[in-house]
């Protein structure tokens, strides 16, 4: 299925790992031009280079980007219209989870950190290319949520769970809000997906400093297997496949949607 993405200019979030480096690749499979507004420089770079060397007439290009200062977003969107001339399609994909844990024994700081990556970062992206799509009266914005913003998340993630819900009622009242201006809002909410390995993440990610060495083990993963009706643990181009299905023009009869994508595993 031709998408129609080539030639149109996409800013992804948090490109530099797992679901945000499969995103940026497939994206610039797709034809499409990707800014990776990554902090982590190296490995951001590094993803960039990877899909410059597809051989798509797509192109990538690093903007180091801190998506919970407005400033930093503010200048990132400014090189992308600079390098590209417009902004068709935002995904914000950055996140991060703390380790699990009771709410009560949490510190401050790890819950101020999840509601800044989680949630922070999509309010600030959104505001900072809005007024570009509505004068251009066109624009597809597609936010990662999760499903435990959908049905609430096991094992000590109440604020990790607040925050990606607050993500789904923010897109469904922005999809309202702007629909009217030829902006779509749609929401994906994926399940666990681990990395293959710790190459495909950055020094910064949640997976670096302890989600791989909890969930990255065969035996681990056989047993979240058992639990999904696929029979599967998912992987990184699951969710971008459906990430670039929605930012195209194929859907462009949805917005205010929240789609999952975790083999069944929530049934909404």
């Amino acid at each position: 299925m031709d998408l129609g993405l080539t030639g149109k200019t996409v800013i992804v979030t948090g490109g530099g790992s797992n679901i945000g480096r499969s995103t940026v690749l497939t994206f610039v499979e797709e034809g499409a031009n990707v800014v990776n507004a990554e902090l982590d420089e190296k490995q951001g770079q590094k993803v960039v280079d990877e899909a410059n060397a597809l051989g798509s007439s797509g192109r990538a290009l690093l903007v180091k980007t801190d998506v919970t200062d407005w400033n930093s977003v503010q200048a990132m969107v400014k090189r992308t219209l600079q390098e590209f001339s417009q902004i068709d399609i935002l995904v914000n994909n950055v996140g991060y989870g703390s380790p699990d844990g009771p709410f009560e024994k949490k510190r401050r700081e790890e819950w101020e950190k999840e509601m800044n990556l989680v949630f922070w970062s999509g309010i600030n992206c959104t505001r900072a290319v809005a007024q570009h799509m509505i004068e251009r009266k066109y624009g597809a914005i597609v936010s990662l949520s999760s499903v435990a913003g959908r049905v609430g998340g096991g094992g000590g993630q109440a604020v990790y769970s607040g925050a990606k819900g607050a993500v789904i009622a923010f897109s469904k009242s922005l999809a309202r809000e702007l629909g009217r201006h030829g902006i779509r809002v749609n929401v994906l909410a994926p399940g666990l997906i681990v990395p293959e390995n710790l190459e495909v993440v950055g020094e910064r990610s949640n997976w670096t400093e302890w989600g791989y060495a909890v969930y990255g083990t065969p035996e681990v993963q056989q047993e979240i297997a058992k639990q999904i009706p696929v029979g599967r643990m998912g992987r990184a181009e699951d969710i971008a496949n459906m990430i670039v299905f929605l930012a195209s023009d194929r859907s462009s009869f949805m917005t205010g949607q929240t789609i999952s994508v975790d083999g069944g595993l929530s049934m909404m």
